[in-house]
């Protein structure tokens, strides 16, 4: 496993709609190689998840994954999840709020809606069909990674620019009002 480096806001790479990956092309010793390498790099850089463009590999591949993730530890956990060619549907119009960051975003955050509840398939890294719901703040942190296999970043959702704000700021003058509103999510929802 290598730890890749991560493209940034401005990369072509992270502009581009992604191409699906073929049964033959996913069982490939470098697709699965790749598929190693996304996780390494998103543990190495303590994200809760990460899209192969952001390493520079424009398919559609994630990986999500959150155990008591220093950069959010508010967020419920998610087993490491690896899904091929998803495609997300929303289970209702009922939306929320989520402050996100992106690793290919650095130290910037903002406020974007998500869809509250929302259906997932994909294909597994083995090639096994995936089928499962995510509701709050899961939802919104899948959304985000499948957000990058169609060339979008978060800041593409942020419709109140007021809402952005570094890192450290967040820290100092939003996270306790946030972290109540996704307590009250998870309490909602169970994730």
């Amino acid at each position: 496993m290598t730890i890749r480096k991560i493209a940034t806001i401005g990369h072509p790479v992270l502009r581009q709609r992604s191409r699906e990956l073929s049964p033959e092309e996913l069982a490939a010793p470098e697709t699965q190689r790749l598929i190693d390498d996304l996780v390494e790099t998103m543990r190495d850089a303590n994200g809760a998840g990460l899209a192969a463009p952001q390493i520079h590999e424009p398919v559609r591949v994630v990986a999500v994954e959150v155990d008591r993730n220093p950069r959010y530890p508010y967020k419920p956990r998610v087993p490491l999840t690896v899904l091929v060619n998803p495609v997300v549907q929303p289970l209702s119009q009922e939306t929320f709020d989520n402050y996100e960051g992106c690793l290919s975003v650095p130290n910037l955050r903002g406020v974007v809606a998500r869809f509250a509840e929302i259906r997932v398939t994909a294909l597994d890294r083995r090639g096994q069909p995936v089928d499962f719901v995510a509701k709050g703040l899961t939802a919104g942190t899948f959304q985000h990674e499948l957000d990058h296999l169609d060339g979008r970043l978060f800041v593409d959702g942020v419709t109140d620019t007021t809402t952005l704000t570094t890192w450290g700021d967040f820290d100092r003058y939003h996270r306790d009002a946030f972290v109540e509103r996704a307590k009250q999510l998870v309490d909602r929802y169970g994730a």
